[in-house]
């Protein structure tokens, strides 16, 4: 068992529709660390981002580029938020809702841009990483980094099911 699923979940959702956080220091400072990369390499236009901004239309390359024209300033400034967001509030024990939606937001981003760099497939992700990968201590990041993505994703899904009209 991962040593990360015996500390139990590291948010949850509380009766009263705020989340509860429970991560420790440590793995907090790496949070803001990497918010404060991700903002970097948006401010250098690093090639790595070009995940974050996919192509509207596969087929129609013109229209694709419009697309971008019009809504690549709106898009940064949403992914610019969100690590505003999650930077912020990386010390807080509770977060609200919009706050948990910046969280999912931020994690998403980071991992995508850290899953470029690597090159990471499904099949990488599936069998690892080769003993002595340089790329070991990323990839223990990238695999992080998904384990809180899930763990924020459950808490907001069990929110919607507590919500369910019964």
């Amino acid at each position: 068992m991962s040593p990360l699923r015996r500390t139990g979940p590291r948010v949850r959702r509380l009766r009263n529709g705020a989340y509860e956080v429970r991560i420790p220091s440590d793995e907090r400072d790496v949070l803001r660390r990497l918010c404060a990369e991700l903002r970097t390499m948006f401010a250098s236009g690093d090639p790595a981002l070009a995940r974050l901004f996919p192509p509207a239309y596969q087929d129609d390359e013109e229209a694709s580029l419009e697309y971008a024209r019009l809504m690549r300033d709106d898009l940064t400034a949403s992914h610019l938020e969100a690590l505003r967001v999650m930077e912020e509030s990386a010390e807080a024990t509770r977060l609200d809702e919009d706050q948990m939606s910046a969280w999912l937001a931020a994690l998403n981003d980071i991992r995508l841009v850290l899953g470029t760099r690597l090159d990471v497939t499904e099949e990488l992700y599936e069998r690892g990483l080769p003993t002595g990968d340089p790329r070991a201590p990323q990839f223990a990041l990238y695999q992080y980094l998904g384990f809180l993505q899930e763990q924020v994703v459950e808490a907001v899904a069990r929110g919607l099911n507590d919500s369910k009209p019964r």
